[in-house]
């Protein structure tokens, strides 16, 4: 029997990008649904059951930021951005209130894809129970033995490194603020302390990165946070 296709809606006031995005996803299989208020999005986010929902924050009848605050009052489904909001700030409002990522308009079709792509692994992973074992790159965290090998070499990491890159992992994809990695491993009383997580990760893009410099896994998102890359 065949896997039902993913359910996706998109809560966008402009016409133009909805059809661009129900286009974009409708050719990677999925089923869309569409909404232009807050109020609309709400009632289509509860009755449809979503696996994705893509979201404008400028909506005709208020802040997308507290439509996603509503809808995590009772639902886990992955929430991605769209906005033409490029101030960090509103970022960081979007990603704390829970939303999973943020893309700023005007984007590419490439980039939106990858980003649902990501985002859709980091939730089949969730339901079906994290494995012991996690890999991105040469990389591979052995979780029930709590040893991280690169290239089949053993990685020596601290233990703030080592909860660090588990926070990372069991969010692979998402973008995570300075604010929510500190308080998850250094706790509430560090959630300011960002120098702090710019030297673990500095460190952590040593020992696990082939070039520090320019990582391909372990990234910036300038202001807001980090990203791990499978």
């Amino acid at each position: 029997m065949a896997e039902p296709h993913p359910v996706a809606l998109i809560v966008e006031d402009e016409r133009q990008i909805r059809h661009f995005v129900r286009t974009a996803l409708e050719a990677e299989g999925w089923q869309v649904h569409e909404a232009g208020t807050v109020k609309q999005g709400l009632v289509e986010a509860g009755t449809r059951r979503p696996d994705l929902v893509i979201a404008d924050l400028g909506l005709p009848d208020g802040d997308g930021v507290d439509m996603i605050r509503e809808l995590r009052h009772w639902s886990s489904v992955t929430v991605i951005v769209l906005s033409a909001r490029s101030d960090e700030t509103e970022k960081v409002r979007a990603l704390d209130a829970g939303a999973d990522d943020f893309i700023t308009k005007p984007f590419g079709v490439a980039e939106l894809l990858a980003r649902v792509r990501a985002n859709r692994r980091r939730q089949q992973a969730a339901r079906t129970g994290a494995s012991e074992l996690f890999r991105f790159g040469t990389v591979e965290i052995d979780f029930a033995s709590r040893v991280v090998r690169k290239s089949g070499q053993e990685v020596h990491l601290t233990p703030i490194e080592y909860r660090l890159l588990g926070v990372l992992a069991a969010n692979a994809g998402r973008v995570l603020t300075h604010r929510h990695l500190l308080r998850e491993v250094w706790g509430p009383s560090h959630s300011e302390s960002t120098h702090y997580l710019r030297v673990y990760m500095g460190q952590l893009r040593q020992k696990l990165e082939d070039d520090p410099a320019q990582p391909a896994h372990i990234l910036t998102e300038t202001a807001v946070g980090y990203r791990l890359v499978v």
